[in-house]
Parts: C-alpha cells; structure tokens; sequence
C-alpha cells in the first residue's frame, strides 16, 4: 500500500489521432509535437503539477513507445516522487488479456493502481486537448457542492453544439441531463472531458459498466448518463480560459498559429505556476542570418534561418535554407529546408527533407475555405516537387 493521496489524476493518453492520418501513423496523438519545442501531452501533466497534483497515471495504448520514452521517470515536469508521480499504464495480462474498449474500460483495468493510493477524488483527463487549468479550483468547487461528480464545461456557439457532449444545468449549476452530440442541443454547456469523481462512487460504476454487455464502457455514454439516471449529484464546473482539442490537422495548426502575435489567443508564456514543461533536448540557441526575414515567428533552439519566415512555427532543430520562403505553417522538429523551397499553409513532419526549388501548399482563395498541406514525418521531398493545397501525404 502507497501512502494515501487525496486526489490521483488519470491521463487518457492512448488515442489513435486516425483525423491527424500520417501525422499520428506511427506515434499517439498526445505524442505529437506543438508550439515548435512542446508535445501535447506536456498541457495536461503540466497542468496537474500547477495544480498541485503529484500522482499521474498516464493510459497509453496505440504506438506507445515515443510516448513512453518522452515521459520517462516524470522528472521534466517533476513528477519523479518517491511517493507518487507519474506512472505509464498500458493494458496488461491479467485474467484474459485485451485492450482498453473505451475511456471508462481503461480505468477500470487500473482499479488496483488507484486502490493502491486509496484516493478521495479521481481525476479523469484527456491526452489531446491544448489548454492552461488549474484543476484544484474545480476540485475545490467539488468539494464545496457535495458532487458525486464534476464536469468541466466551455461554452461554445451554440451553431456548433451539436459536435460536443452537452451538459444541460439548473441555474445553480447541477447537471439535470447529458446529450451526446445533439442534433437540436439545449445548451451550449459542452464537456470537456474533464471529470472529477468520488472515488468510492466511480468504483462501483465502473464494475457495473464492465458487467453490462451491451455499453460501449465510455464516460460520455455509459458512466455519466448511469450517475444521472440514479439520482447522483453532478456538477458543471464553468471554464473560461483557451482550450482546443487538436483532433484535426485544422485544429491543430489553427492551435499553432493561436500561440503568435504580441497578443495571441493562448499565451503560452504565462506566469510562472501556469509554465508548461517540456523534455529539454539541450540544444545550443538559434542563429538567424544576417540576410534571413523573420516576421511573427517562434522559432525553438536549435536553428539556422537563413531564408524567409512569416507567421510560423519553427521547432527545435530546423534548418531553414538561403532564399526559402515559409509562410502560415507548422516545421515539426529536426526539417531541412533548402534554398528555394516554398512552404504555405502546412504541417511539415518530424525529420523531412524539403529539396531545393520543392513548392508545398499555396496561398488560401479568397472566400473558400482553407486547406493545410501536410507532409508525414521521415519523408524527403525532391528537388522541384509540388505538394498541392491541402494535400496528404
């Protein structure tokens, strides 16, 4: 037995990112990189330390091992503890052995991981979403309600409920109804993915969830409609700061572009219980040329800018060559771009080789909507290739 904690957060960190296609062909959404030195995973596991939570179970599942292998002991975002810390929790053999079949499936595999920390309050997570929190303010709002469970909830335009879980409140804040993407929503009170439970509650929905055949042991479907069902206290705990689920390369390089401008829609920066942490590759600082533009950039250590960037992403790592041009777009870690190269409108991959007089994407039409080109990490682009407007590849 662990020394007893209050409060044990679960980090869902096995998704497959199919709407990311070859950006997450051989590596988990949350291991994507983000914001030129960052992975997604770094918000959530940055966010539980701000928030004073020092024991992370993190669930993975789908090509783990770049995941496995960032994380590492926990010791970045100091969550290497004697007692506590960070813990990869993949499947594992025990009376049969099988993956996890949903969100609610894979807490209840690791019942005897939070049992062995005996908590109050779980706190269930999402490894996808780009977001600053301090989860102890929704963990006080728990605590002071009474609730058997707290959602977090964003207000969203109510033209686009209907993509969200929709939590349906009393003034007072209690939750009377939850509607899975709604074609006709009540509210505009989306979920989050956030939930806070008792624990002792969660145990026992979670082991009547596994025994009914017919759920789809999901929290959105299953768990949450059982506790309102049942006559549980469920509370809708209101969020007001940025937040974006980077299931699609819009969203995501929309996120990227969201962190530039001297007044951007997410300060990355912040103060300093709000720092997001990151693996430190130790790489010596940047150098930009004395003939190199750069205009409303972020550009991580590790380059060499020789050429053009405007409104740009450059992780840690790239080389961007005499005379190339890169506009509105994401450069993953370690790309070379050679002389001549034009990129607009994209998300480069991890390690590619964009050969001299390469063109990729194009200026956005006027009035139509946009269209990202992507490049899959590992590729090398030939001299003179054209990757058209919102090409995959």
């Amino acid at each position: 037995m662990y020394r007893k904690k209050e409060c044990v957060a679960m980090l869902l960190a096995g998704g497959r990112g199919s709407r990311l296609y070859v950006l997450t062909k051989k590596v988990a959404k949350p291991a994507v990189p983000f914001g030129g030195k960052y992975r997604i995973i770094d918000f959530p596991l940055s966010n539980c330390v701000n928030s004073g939570i020092d024991t992370v179970g993190v669930l993975t599942q789908y090509e783990p091992h770049v995941l496995n292998a960032y994380i590492g002991s926990g010791q970045t975002w100091d969550l290497d503890r004697l007692r506590g810390g960070v813990y990869v929790l993949p499947p594992y053999e025990s009376k049969k052995t099988e993956w996890y079949k949903g969100t609610a499936n894979a807490i209840y595999q690791n019942i005897q991981f939070l049992e062995d920390y005996d908590p109050e309050y779980v706190l269930i997570l999402s490894g996808d979403h780009i977001y600053k929190m301090d989860y102890n303010k929704m963990l006080q709002q728990h605590k002071e309600t009474g609730a058997d469970a707290t959602i977090a909830v964003l207000d969203v335009p109510l033209s686009e409920a209907s993509r969200f879980g929709i939590m349906n409140c009393k003034p007072d804040g209690t939750i009377y109804e939850f509607e899975e993407k709604p074609a006709h929503p009540k509210s505009n009170n989306a979920s989050m993915g956030i939930y806070i439970f008792r624990w002792s509650i969660l145990k026992k929905f979670l082991v009547a969830d596994e025994e009914d055949l017919k759920s789809e042991n999901d929290f959105g479907k299953n768990v949450i409609p059982a506790l309102l069902n049942s006559g549980h206290k469920l509370w809708a705990y209101d969020f007001e700061g940025y937040w974006k689920d980077v299931g699609t390369i819009d969203s995501l390089w929309e996120a990227n572009m969201d962190l530039l401008g001297t007044q951007p829609n997410f300060d990355i920066r912040g103060a300093e219980n709000e720092k997001i942490s990151a693996r430190n590759n130790a790489l010596p600082s940047s150098y930009i040329a004395r003939e190199a533009k750069t205009t409303n950039c972020f550009i991580a250590e590790g380059g060499e800018i020789y050429g053009t960037v405007r409104h740009s992403i450059i992780s840690t790592g790239c080389t961007i060559g005499a005379g190339a041009l890169v506009e509105d777009s994401v450069i993953m870690p370690n790309v070379s771009v050679a002389p001549g190269a034009i990129i607009r409108h994209a998300i480069i991959g991890e390690n590619c080789v964009i050969s001299s007089g390469a063109v990729i994407g194009g200026a956005f039409p006027d009035g139509t909507k946009r269209k990202i080109s992507v490049l899959g990490k590992n590729q090398t682009l030939p001299e003179n290739a054209v990757v058209a407007p919102g090409e995959v590849r």
